[in-house]
């Protein structure tokens, strides 16, 4: 996973700062955060490159987490140091409502201390030591992209002892198609209850049980919450969902034209 620093391809966009590392660019899906630096940029291809879908810890000397997505492919990472004035958390933040408004569907983010341990993150996630800082002062975050392409967006915000802040940012394009990925259940309760609703632009119209469980599972994470689904599969998820005994009271049904499904909360 280890690679060489070398030049970017020409599908980024050449905005860059005086104080870039030399032959570093940005993301043309992912504007730049105000003032950002470019310390670190890599691009390689990798034979498999691992996403955490769920908090991380060492045990018998070894990385290890409840859940991961795998994938071979091409790899590029950039590593942004941040204003002073700002945090590691600030970027992410505006980075995470950026890829959202893309059409990025959220496979896992945690924030703070529920991620695990920020020296996991650096040197064993990301191979980056200066991305090393308060376990509270950190957010994760993975996206899958729309598009054929079947991309992965990962962000990582840090502020460091120091005070020192950074984003890591990478993208990773599989060689094959992914298949099917199932969210981290906490991540896309925490999505709904910051954004009012999720979209699953890829969920079919028929349900199916491992995402009928899934969805299960978010409702039961919050007894409390009502919600509204929205689409030309809404009536049949509806019916998914009472089916795996979440209460029908707790649930509305819209048919619509929106691709897959809308999950949208109720307040």
């Amino acid at each position: 996973m280890r690679g060489t620093w070398i030049a970017p391809l020409a599908l980024f966009s050449m905005a860059t700062l005086a104080a870039d590392v030399p032959g570093s660019s940005d993301f043309e899906a992912l504007p730049r955060y105000p003032q950002a630096e470019i310390v670190g940029f890599k691009e390689q291809q990798v034979v498999e490159r691992t996403y955490p879908l769920d908090s991380i810890r060492r045990i018998s000397g070894r990385l290890r987490m409840a859940d991961q997505v795998s994938a071979p492919g091409e790899l590029t990472a950039v590593t942004y140091l941040l204003p002073s004035v700002h945090t590691g958390i600030e970027a992410f933040e505006k980075s995470r409502r950026d890829l959202l408004a893309a059409g990025g569907e959220l496979l896992y983010w945690c924030e703070g201390r529920e991620c695990g341990s920020s020296s996991l993150w650096a040197n064993d996630v990301f191979q980056r030591a200066m991305l090393y800082g308060p376990d509270a002062q950190q957010a994760f975050l993975l996206a899958r992209m729309p598009g054929e392409a079947d991309e992965l967006m990962a962000l990582y915000g840090i502020t460091r002892g120091n005070g020192r802040p950074y984003l890591q940012v990478e993208r990773l394009r599989p060689e094959r198609p992914l298949g099917v990925i199932l969210p981290n259940p906490a991540t896309l309760l925490r999505q709904l209850k910051t954004t009012g609703e999720l979209r699953l632009a890829r969920l079919p119209d028929e349900p199916t049980a491992e995402w009928g469980a899934l969805l299960a599972n978010v409702l039961r994470l919050d007894s409390t919450m009502r919600i509204e689904l929205i689409g030309s599969g809404a009536a049949a998820w509806l019916e998914a969902l009472r089916a795996e005994r979440v209460k029908a009271r707790r649930i509305d049904a819209v048919d619509s034209d929106e691709p897959g499904l809308v999950i949208r909360l109720l307040r």
